[in-house]
């Protein structure tokens, strides 16, 4: 008996573990570039996952993509796993999650705001 009582505690500490280390899908995650190939970066976002973005989705308009292995990168995960069984990441994402957000914060704190005119929509 003693030993069925502890194997459901070990069962119910490792769920808790796995949900607690599980990050969110829809979130902003830190990875760090593991590898450069094929015009992607292999990106390790930690928890044993790893996904891959394409360079252009770090580099600002019109310049080269300014990244190396060993850099820390910030990634808007969307999804924990696809059919490849990578983590479904986009950089482009985060950087609209970031500047939403500082965008909140501005217009909390009643500041002002710098911005390069991107594109215009009708209406």
């Amino acid at each position: 008996m003693a030993m069925n009582a502890s194997m459901e505690e070990f069962e119910a500490l490792l769920n808790e573990s796995l949900e607690m280390d599980t990050p969110d899908e829809g979130s902003v995650v830190k990875g760090k570039v593991i590898a450069i190939e094929a015009g992607q970066a292999i990106i390790d976002v930690g928890y044993k996952m790893e996904g891959r973005v394409d360079l252009k989705e770090f580099a600002n308009p019109g310049e080269a993509p300014d990244l190396a292995v060993g850099d820390e990168v910030e990634v808007f995960l969307r999804s924990a796993e696809n059919a490849r069984g990578e983590a479904v990441i986009s950089r482009e994402m985060a950087r609209r999650e970031e500047a939403w957000d500082r965008l909140e914060k501005a217009y909390a704190d009643d500041a002002r705001v710098d911005g390069a005119i991107f594109g215009r929509v009708k209406g």
